[in-house]
């Protein structure tokens, strides 16, 4: 059975020869780009965690109540939202904002770990692991979807509600996170050792 690889100027289907690749209709050199795929997938997750901490450190929002500011953190405003009594909606930001990024990194390092160095794994448990990073993505994005709809709602004369430079962090953790997902090339999964 023949391996085929795509050329990236003109997309024609080219023999993958496994050693200097020339496209045939525009005579092109044919890279193979796992090894990028595995050093940008992995510089996406190193930046996503170094903002990981900002997000968390720094105030994800601040309210201001007649005059008086005060400022909460991720684990702060799950903290008082569990003491008036909002469990699920603590129990969700904490999950979503705090577990679910911790859960993407460990994944996502996994793979970028094992598809470099491992044999004891089957591929289509690392296939599995890549699809659940890639299905909850987007659900750590909560947290900012709470704090722009509170700021939105509670817009009053007397109460303002305005994101905290954690926010920012936050989303480009999130950011790099989902671009770490969409440039892991699933070859790396699929290739022999």
């Amino acid at each position: 059975m023949s391996k085929y690889i795509r050329c990236p100027i003109c997309e024609a289907v080219n023999y993958d020869t496994k050693g200097d690749i020339t496209c045939r209709r525009c005579k092109q050199k044919i890279y193979h780009e796992k090894g990028r795929s595995y050093q940008a997938t992995l510089a996406y997750l190193i930046t996503a965690i170094i903002f990981y901490f900002p997000a968390n450190l720094y105030p994800m929002l601040t309210t201001d109540t007649f005059g008086e500011k005060s400022q909460s953190t991720i684990i702060g405003g799950v903290i008082s939202l569990w003491e008036h009594g909002s469990y699920p909606i603590a129990l969700i930001i904490l999950v979503a904002s705090v577990f679910v990024p911790i859960l993407k990194f460990i994944l996502i390092g996994y793979l970028l770990i094992w598809s470099k160095w491992s044999h004891h794994r089957s591929d289509i448990d690392k296939h599995k692991l890549f699809y659940i990073t890639e299905v909850i993505g987007p659900w750590s994005m909560i947290d900012v979807f709470v704090v722009a709809i509170l700021g939105a709602l509670v817009h009053l004369s007397i109460v303002e509600i305005t994101p905290g430079p954690a926010a920012t962090s936050f989303a480009l953790m999130v950011f790099f996170t989902l671009m770490a997902a969409l440039s892991f090339d699933t070859r790396l999964i699929w290739e022999e050792k």
